[in-house]
């Protein structure tokens, strides 16, 4: 019977994923700065899809399309940089991942009595948004669901309010953690919902509601989330169609390109068809505006602001743009450091360690118009992204095996939960 089951998930899984025919996916290891810039002009010349910033001392992950193959493995060869092959069939694992998806969901739904939990595997928006409104239904006295905006196509963005004091206690620090602004890192919403269950249905830490006020946004691009479900899984942006002559056959701009720090200066793209168009201009998409709302009407008590993203174990802090370190660079350091050291002493020895530093420093690769650089240069002290784990040599398609999500939660909420009393103490202190 299983193995009936099992084919029939095969034969579902292989009628999806047709454009990806063809494409390979390569870990490439780089050794210095030359070696990186090399690599990052390799990369826009046959514009290579990285899924995992390489960084100096830690391979990254990345799909070739079947026309530059060859022109790019002949490239990197030249210049000298180690690579590796991940998949010669993209189409097979994601095929895979697929499976392994469909697996996880039939144990979770014998486990949960027929309930699709946000938190134990990868699940579309409709799931996300039904699991917040039962939150908001069943504790109305401390979890408020706000419907912000639609989208661009309609759909809700949704977040939730978590508070024992009604968000009246001016003496209380905000935290605001969001996930979803790229719409193929799956890993990421499961991470907010996960913070929601915590402080909600499983809050084993009374100071955690005592002494703060919560937002959690888990897919600030629910088109775009949707649309990595429905058609295309390596979907990165928006849906939008209204930013450039070339968005109606290629919609979308990049959301963390679209915040109003430097924007469009650096590390960005002027082409409606880039993964990392900017758009027309500054906070053009309803769903970075829903961001930008939130910091803004909560900003003189938002202590912490991360936006969680994947993949790479990495904590990241501004400024992106170019690399120099703000007023606040030692707290953002230390806090940081805090975090990544909880988040290793519960994590799995097959993940890599969390590397903490400026975004553009670690990453080599400097960007303009984030989400992390625009919340600090507005006021918030600690602003973040987190890449969370992701694929590693012991797994094999291109999601995290589902059966680790409940992993990642677990470690990633230690690292918030210090993040969170880091953040109250410097609050308290900066109002004395």
């Amino acid at each position: 019977m299983k193995l009936v089951a099992l084919l029939a998930l095969f034969a579902l899984a292989s009628g999806k994923h047709e454009e990806y025919i063809g494409w390979k996916s390569y870990f490439v290891q780089l050794i210095d700065d030359i070696q990186s810039k090399s690599f990052f002009a390799i990369a826009d010349k046959y514009e290579v899809d990285i899924l995992s910033h390489p960084i100096i001392g830690r391979e990254g992950l990345l799909l070739v399309k079947p026309e530059y193959h060859d022109g790019f493995i002949q490239d990197i060869k030249a210049e000298g940089i180690a690579y590796r092959l991940h998949s010669d069939d993209v189409k097979s694992q994601l095929e895979y991942d697929d499976i392994m998806i469909e697996q996880q969901n039939t144990m979770s739904r014998i486990r949960n009595g027929g309930r699709q939990l946000p938190y134990d595997n990868y699940q579309e928006i409709e799931a996300i948004n039904d699991y917040m409104d039962s939150i908001g239904r069943q504790y109305p006295d401390i979890a408020t669901v706000v419907n912000a905006a639609q989208s661009f196509e309609g759909r809700p963005i949704k977040y939730v309010k978590i508070s024992n004091s009604n968000f009246e206690d001016e003496s209380k620090p905000v935290i605001f953690i969001d996930g979803g602004i790229h719409a193929r890192e799956w890993i990421s919403p499961p991470t907010v919902t996960w913070a929601i269950h915590k402080l909600v249905e499983d809050l084993t830490e009374s100071d955690l509601l005592d002494n703060f006020d919560w937002i959690l946004l888990p897919v600030v691009n629910p088109d775009g989330y949707k649309f990595t479900f429905t058609n295309t899984r390596f979907w990165r942006k928006t849906r939008s169609t209204d930013q450039n002559v070339l968005s109606g056959i290629c919609p979308g701009v990049d959301g963390n390109r679209n915040y109003d720090f430097f924007w469009n200066t650096v590390g960005t793209s002027n082409s409606a068809c880039s993964d990392i168009y900017g758009g027309s201009r500054a906070f053009s998409e309803v769903e970075t505006r829903v961001v930008r709302d939130i910091l803004h009407e909560h900003l003189h008590r938002i202590a912490l602001y991360i936006t969680m993203h994947s993949f790479g174990s990495m904590i990241l802090y501004p400024w992106g743009h170019d690399g120099s370190l703000s007023h606040n660079a030692l707290g953002l350091h230390t806090v940081g450091i805090a975090m990544a050291n909880a988040i290793d002493q519960h994590s799995l020895t097959q993940f890599p360690r969390y590397v903490v530093g400026n975004s553009a420093l670690v990453l080599n690769y400097p960007t303009s118009g984030g989400a992390e650089d625009y919340a600090h240069s507005i006021g918030v002290p600690l602003a973040y992204t987190f890449e969370l784990p992701g694929l590693s040599n012991t797994m094999q398609g291109f999601n995290l095996n589902p059966r680790y999500i409940q992993q990642v939660c677990n470690e990633t909420w230690e690292g918030i939960v210090v993040g969170v009393r880091r953040a109250g103490d410097l609050f308290k202190n900066k109002r004395l």
